[in-house]
């Protein structure tokens, strides 16, 4: 919660939503195909924006929980591929 933020949608409507990086770190997590497409736009607009440092802390001890240390691997192929 301390990392969510208000969205503003008209008409007067105000939905909490998670952080780029939060989103991140979740679609990894989970790692269906779409989700796959999902972190590569949301790499592509926060360019420059994202806490790295972050999203890996948080990814990591999920990932070997999930006995599937590649998803970090996997996300940043994926990163490198989206800040060309």
């Amino acid at each position: 919660m301390k990392r969510s933020s208000l969205f503003e949608y008209p008409p007067n409507i105000s939905l909490r939503t998670c952080s780029a990086e939060d989103l991140i770190v979740l679609k990894a997590f989970a790692g269906r195909g779409q989700d796959w497409v999902d972190v590569e736009r949301t790499i592509v607009r926060q360019t420059g924006r994202l806490d790295w440092d972050y999203i890996y802390e948080q990814l990591r001890p999920l990932a070997e929980l999930k006995e599937a240390p590649e998803i970090v691997d996997q996300l940043k192929e994926r990163r490198a591929k989206c800040e060309e």
